[in-house]
């Protein structure tokens, strides 16, 4: 309607006024709609909608769409199914674990550094904090998707319990033997569990690896090529997930489910302590009704005489190929918009989500958010206690969401007390090889 009402204006001269008036009116009719599919519900989804609003606001040439397409499993297969269908979105949010699959998506992805490239301007990746671009980029340093929401996981306890127990509130455990004697006395003080925890594969196998330094697999836990196999049946990963199992008898560990279902374990004060994601902090400090500290993961001294450094979990943005160039410009400006230090900072200390860049953590340092908030810093502090080594970079193995439920499933037969540690692990790892197997068939 725009359109036609411009060209009927050049037409007459004598309506050139009413041109004027109608032209801003087509520039916004123009506007290039960007699809950023997410895997973010609840609060979360209404601070996506919140950033995509700012900067459709900003200006009128680009308006990104954000639409909610299920959790990150969900929201994946949405996306590639789409692509196959020829109507895939401009941009995909997709989970850590998802970082091999779409690597090999080839011609599905074009990646991040051509489309800043096409947005103009010198992108310069070193402004991102290195422990997050490590896990995304390519052999040769390029990034292949958009860093977001980056998180690791944390020790969350219970201070109230702790001086009910007569223990210091301000020094959580550190070690693994010190959250079995925290619980001893939280016990005797009435509490009767010591801890739970979320996202078991992730924080009790995969980061338990990189904290003691530990490979889950061969090729620096598949960095370094195809052909990868899976070895976190190791003796040191035996150790921690048997103790696990005994611990469960003595009420120092309960298990709560696969995902965040054991967070009201935590926050209804039945267990302790609790290790999730530094992103479940707002989650916590709304429902938790007492005050609660946040420590780093404990550690075994005689697997690792210190601790290394976690990884992260969170998901990136991909851009899918197949769009108009215009598009991409679009897409560059919005991924610029959305790592400046204001909107990263205020993410960041809206969530639990780590800032993706150095400029968001020196202005949330600024802002006194960390001294107001004290142990929200303890994330970037784990994050970056050490260099990453081979170990502790990250995984990259392909088919490891389905890798995961595998994991998740013979953990539970650990915890049910169908299988031994051991048998456990061994299972798992010769399912998941299998898988690596079928994986590689695809891509070759």
């Amino acid at each position: 309607m725009a359109t036609k009402s411009f060209v009927n204006c050049r037409l007459r001269a004598a309506l050139v006024g009413a041109c004027l008036v109608l032209l801003p009116m087509m520039v916004h009719a123009q506007a290039r709609q960007i699809q950023w599919w997410h895997a973010m519900g609840g609060v979360l989804g209404e601070r996506v909608g919140g950033i995509a609003k700012g900067f459709n606001d900003k200006q009128k040439q680009c308006e990104v769409i954000p639409t909610y397409k299920g959790n990150y499993t969900e929201n994946m297969t949405a996306g590639i199914a789409a692509f196959r269908a020829g109507k895939q979105p401009h941009i995909l949010q997709v989970f850590e674990v998802g970082t091999a699959t779409m690597m090999a998506a080839k011609g599905a992805i074009k990646p991040v550094y051509e489309v800043m490239a096409s947005g103009g301007g010198d992108f310069d990746a070193s402004g991102y904090l290195s422990t997050v671009t490590g896990y995304y980029t390519s052999p040769d340093g390029k990034m292949l998707s958009m860093p977001f929401n980056s998180s690791t996981p944390v020790l969350y306890y219970n201070k109230e319990a702790f001086k009910k127990a007569g223990l210091d509130p301000d020094k959580p455990p550190a070690t693994w033997a010190e959250v079995a004697e925290v619980t001893q006395k939280t016990q005797a003080a009435g509490y009767p569990c010591g801890f739970t925890t979320a996202w078991q594969s992730w924080v009790h196998i995969e980061n338990f690896s990189a904290w003691h330094n530990q490979a889950i697999g061969t090729k620096a836990n598949g960095f370094e090529g195809f052909d990868t196999e899976l070895v976190f049946n190791s003796p040191a990963h035996v150790k921690h997930i048997q103790q696990m199992a005994d611990w469960q008898k003595d009420g120092i560990f309960k298990y709560g489910g696969r995902r965040g279902d054991g967070q009201a374990l935590f926050t209804e004060g039945q267990c302790v302590m609790y290790t999730q994601s530094s992103a479940g902090y707002g989650g916590i400090k709304k429902t938790a009704e007492f005050e609660f500290g946040i420590g780093m993961l404990p550690y075994w001294p005689e697997i690792s005489e210190k601790p290394q450094n976690s990884i992260i979990g969170g998901a990136t943005l991909w851009t899918f190929s197949g769009h108009p160039k215009e598009d991409y410009t679009c897409a560059a400006e919005f991924f610029k918009f959305l790592s400046s230090a204001e909107i990263q900072a205020a993410w960041h200390q809206g969530t639990g989500y780590l800032p993706i860049t150095y400029a968001a953590y020196d202005l949330t340092k600024k802002q006194g958010y960390y001294d107001k908030n004290p142990g929200t810093e303890t994330a970037l502090k784990q994050m970056t206690l050490n260099d990453p080594t081979a170990n502790s970079r990250g995984l990259r193995f392909g088919n490891f969401v389905q890798i995961r439920d595998v994991i998740n499933e013979e953990l539970e037969n650990v915890w049910g007390g169908k299988k031994s540690a051991q048998q456990a692990l061994d299972d798992a790892v010769k399912r998941g090889n299998a898988m690596l197997r079928k994986f590689e068939k695809t891509v070759k």
